[in-house]
């Protein structure tokens, strides 16, 4: 028998195990399931790329919307807080025929409400209007300084020429001290029957602890420069010399206070020796002795005498932003005086 014949390059080859082929095909096949989940992975990636996306546009979207919103809102607030605390409270004008009004209420002082400063603006605002026929000050004022009284009663007096226009003053309650200073340069004064007119005179008052002071055993330890700078301070004794010099200057002003009134009610002016003593009388009253004309409320003065019944305000007041500012201020100022008092010299 002949024997089979080797195959060639036996040293090369590794000798073929039958099935062979059939095992490296199947070791092979689980990489076919892996190509196949390839798509699956790139699949779910994109779907998550989007989602983020969205979300990022979304949140850019509503960061937005938020912007806009409360930009919206503080233009909001911005103009209601213009139209509560900034926009001017002084005047309403008209071209119509109309009554032009003033109130002088409370004290007649710088910073109040009837300082000179806003009376005036208010009288030259109400004589500038072409459709005003009159100016009325309506008054109820206990009084307060002589001096804003007297720039009030000057410009008064100044504007009346300039526009031609009557000037008249109606008082409420009171018209005492300062309040008629102002109200004796008015054309015609017109006052209630029970209304309070007069106290023509001039005032300084204080108190005086040096008789305390020594029952408790205080000294005063007060340093000036200036033998009469301190004349007034309350815990040391006023001099007699002292006391004529204020005594001088208070009769000074009130003979500017009593020229005011005979030059602004001239021969209306019943003058008795009590007129100008400080008291003060009834509307009634005032009346009989030539302080004031005729009895007659605003209405009255608005519809028969200036015959235009239509009545503008004209009063100059305080916003509420400046009324907080003024008490800020005056609370930060108090408190600093007082951390500085007991430290600094002053000079008033």
């Amino acid at each position: 028998m002949s024997s089979p014949i080797p195959p060639e390059n036996n040293d090369s080859q590794p000798p073929v195990t039958p099935g062979a082929d059939l095992w490296s095909k199947a070791s092979a096949a689980p990489a076919a399931p892996a190509a196949a989940s390839a798509p699956t992975a790139g699949w779910e990636r994109d779907v998550l790329e989007k989602l983020v996306f969205a979300s990022i546009k979304e949140q850019r979207a509503a960061r937005r919307w938020r912007f806009y919103g409360r930009l919206l809102w503080s233009v909001v607030v911005l103009l209601a807080l213009w139209l509560v605390f900034f926009k001017d409270t002084a005047t309403k004008t008209s071209s119509a025929p109309h009554t032009a009004v003033v109130e002088i209420k409370g004290e007649i002082a710088s910073g109040a409400d009837a300082s000179a400063e806003f009376v005036v603006a208010a009288m030259r605002s109400a004589f500038e209007d072409s459709g005003s026929r009159a100016v009325v000050l309506l008054i109820n004022s206990p009084g307060g300084s002589p001096v804003q009284a007297g720039i009030i009663n000057d410009e008064m007096t100044r504007l009346k020429a300039k526009y031609n226009k009557p000037l008249y003053a109606v008082v409420e309650e009171s018209c005492a001290s300062a309040a008629y200073y102002i109200a004796a340069a008015a054309d015609e004064i017109f006052v209630d029957k029970a209304s309070i007119v007069g106290s023509i005179g001039v005032l300084m008052d204080g108190f005086g602890f040096t008789g305390t002071m020594n029952k408790l055993g205080v000294e005063r330890r007060l340093l000036t420069a200036g033998e009469n700078k301190g004349f007034l301070d309350p815990f040391s004794p006023m001099s007699e010399k002292q006391h004529q010099y204020a005594q001088q200057m208070l009769d000074q002003i009130h003979e500017q206070f009593i020229g005011a009134v005979k030059k602004g009610r001239g021969e209306r002016l019943h003058e008795t020796p009590e007129i100008f003593s400080g008291l003060f009388w009834t509307g009634e009253q005032a009346v009989e002795m030539g302080l004031a004309d005729k009895l007659g409320s605003l209405d009255y003065v608005a519809r028969e005498v200036v015959k235009a019944e239509e009545v503008i305000d004209y009063t100059r007041r305080d916003n509420v932003a400046e009324r907080l500012a003024k008490k800020f201020g005056a609370a930060i100022g108090s408190g600093s005086v007082q951390a500085m008092r007991g430290m600094l010299p002053t000079i008033h």
